[in-house]
């Protein structure tokens, strides 16, 4: 007789650990976050493999599609299947045939990371890609407080473990999709694909990590004018927002903020 169909595991367990204070331990139970390797699989051929929270996974099946430009709109993804196996989960998606043929000439690379790096690139010339221009956002970037603020508030898994990125689309309506991931990238695609399910158009990004190439890249693709960090920038990022004529704001906390680009 067949086993049980495997469950998508929960985005946090408790364990029990033993904590030190002044030398007195104390047994106690601790919540640390899950982190599962999903496999982003297109037409039957994996693409990815990475490192991310179980959870919001349909969220991240469209964001990172969005953002690495596999597809260009959600309608041209479709979620057939989710397989849930002892080593992780794959997301089995289709996407239409002229999408996988140009997929498949970028060539592949399938690594375990935790939402970081450089997804699908086997190649250093591919490595550091064109970006194209977004609108820009139409928000003050002086008076982004009140979104983190808000973000903040919206993120019950980092605050059960302490162990998660968080990241939130600002749509045009001022509503935020926020989502919560071991990996900011991944937290990032969830945010996104999260927004564009919802039917929303993205204008901000913030993230509650610091401004990477991939960050301002991600924005750009999913056509995003002003991304906001509670961290620093690289320089890499700010060269990329200029060329982009995006918003860049680092070191965003409470009424201080550093415009790096879009000034």
């Amino acid at each position: 007789m067949a086993g049980a169909p495997r469950m998508i595991p929960p985005p946090s367990r408790e364990l029990r650990a033993r904590r030190i204070d002044d030398g007195i331990g104390r047994d106690q139970v601790e919540t640390l976050a899950e982190e599962t390797a999903v496999a982003l699989v297109y037409n039957g051929q994996p693409h990815a493999v990475m490192m991310a929270t179980p959870a919001d996974l349909d969220d991240f099946a469209l964001g990172f599609s969005l953002t690495e430009a596999i597809v260009a709109v959600p309608e041209e993804l479709a979620v057939v299947d989710r397989l849930v196996t002892a080593h992780g989960i794959s997301l089995q998606m289709h996407i239409p045939q002229a999408r996988f043929d140009a997929l498949e000439q970028r060539g592949r690379s399938l690594t375990g990371r935790t939402g970081c790096g450089l997804c699908g690139t086997d190649r250093l010339e591919a490595a550091i890609r064109p970006v194209r221009p977004v609108p820009r956002s139409g928000l003050d970037p002086t008076r982004l407080a009140p979104y983190f603020a808000a973000l903040q508030e919206q993120q019950p898994l980092n605050l059960r473990t302490g162990a998660v990125h968080a990241a939130a689309v600002v749509d045009a309506d001022g509503e935020l999709h926020v989502r919560e991931d071991i990996g900011r990238h991944n937290a990032i695609d969830k945010a996104v694909g999260a927004a564009r399910r919802a039917g929303a158009t993205p204008v901000a990004l913030l993230v509650t990590s610091r401004a990477s190439y991939e960050v301002v890249h991600k924005a750009a693709e999913a056509g995003i004018g002003l991304v906001a960090a509670i961290s620093a920038p690289t320089a890499l990022a700010v060269r990329l927002a200029d060329e982009a004529d995006m918003v860049l704001v680092g070191f965003a906390r409470g009424s201080r903020c550093t415009i790096y680009a879009g000034r």
